[in-house]
């Protein structure tokens, strides 16, 4: 059994670039790091050859375009997957189509004294890093996964994609109170991470962190900035899609493909289980059980930035 595991789990590469399968039923199969990744990646017919003829024992393969490429154009099923996006070609622009309120947080933020400034990532923003990290260890409700990293850990998770990274950091006089992680991706930026203290929410780093991000954008350059998902699932009333709202983010719909490798893949697509729990639950029901896992959780302030 130890063997057949290891023969299951052996690394592919298709064309140069990882592929990992994770889950029980079913297991799905994509691209490692695929959203990080600069093109072009594999063409999907060879992908799902190559997973089919591997030692995987995947039941799906999935795989994605581009918010430059939002048309379906592959002969495979696909659903439409959210994603946040800033067009940031015109900082002026973006500014001027902010709500009142979110200029108001960044002008605030500015006259408090913090200051938002590119950050070399060097020990002292590691540093930095793992005392954010440390300030709690719940935050939006759940339990945050970096609480208690030791240093190397932090440095070594943050250390990805330097080549195309850019850190920017909010200080207050010297002390760090927020950062936000860039990774440029072709003619987008996607944002890794935004982090601020708790302690230091009444400046609003994360509001002063974001416009300094899109201020930087053009000269990368990119056209876009990507925030994650703009809707996560159901959840279209979330705190965290109100938030992106608020600061020039919109919707930007483009296909996600699932591939059926074997029966098993076929009756987890038809059925819905290729997707997450949290994606099948009816919002109602989602917000329920996130309100009493927040609520058994130790108390907080809340964040800022959702």
């Amino acid at each position: 059994m130890r063997l057949l595991a290891t023969l299951r789990d052996s690394p592919l590469e298709v064309a140069g670039h990882a592929i990992e399968c994770d889950g029980t039923w079913p297991r799905i199969a994509r691209l490692r790091d695929e959203i990080w990744l600069e093109a072009p990646h594999p063409e999907p017919a060879q992908l799902v050859a190559a997973v089919r003829s591997s030692r995987l024992r995947a039941d799906l393969i999935t795989f994605s375009q581009t918010i430059e490429d939002p048309a379906p154009r592959h002969a495979f099923p696909c659903s439409l997957e959210s994603n946040a996006v800033a067009d940031v070609t015109d900082f002026a622009a973006w500014w001027d189509a902010l709500p009142q309120e979110s200029r108001k947080y960044i002008r605030r933020s500015r006259k408090a004294g913090v200051v938002v400034r590119s950050a070399p990532f060097d020990e002292a923003l590691v540093a930095g890093i793992k005392r954010i990290y440390d300030e709690t260890p719940v935050r939006q409700g759940r339990r945050f996964p970096h609480h208690g990293k030791d240093l190397a850990t932090v440095r070594r998770e943050n250390g990805s994609f330097l080549a195309r990274a850019h850190f920017l950091g909010a200080y207050l006089g010297e002390a760090l109170i927020g950062f936000v992680k860039l990774v440029r991706v072709g003619g987008s930026a996607r944002i890794m991470q935004i982090l601020a203290t708790q302690a230091h929410r009444e400046v609003f780093p994360s509001h002063a962190l974001l416009a300094a991000a899109i201020e930087l954008c053009p000269r990368l350059p990119v056209r876009h900035l990507i925030y994650g998902q703009y809707v996560y699932g159901r959840k279209h009333g979330s705190p965290m899609t109100e938030f992106k709202r608020r600061n020039g983010f919109r919707d930007v719909r483009v296909p996600r493909y699932h591939v059926a490798l074997n029966w098993r893949g076929r009756l987890a697509l038809h059925t819905g289980f290729h997707r997450r729990t949290g994606d099948r639950l009816p919002e109602p029901m989602l917000n329920l059980f996130l309100r009493i896992r927040a609520f058994a959780l130790p108390r907080q302030r809340p964040d800022a930035a959702p």
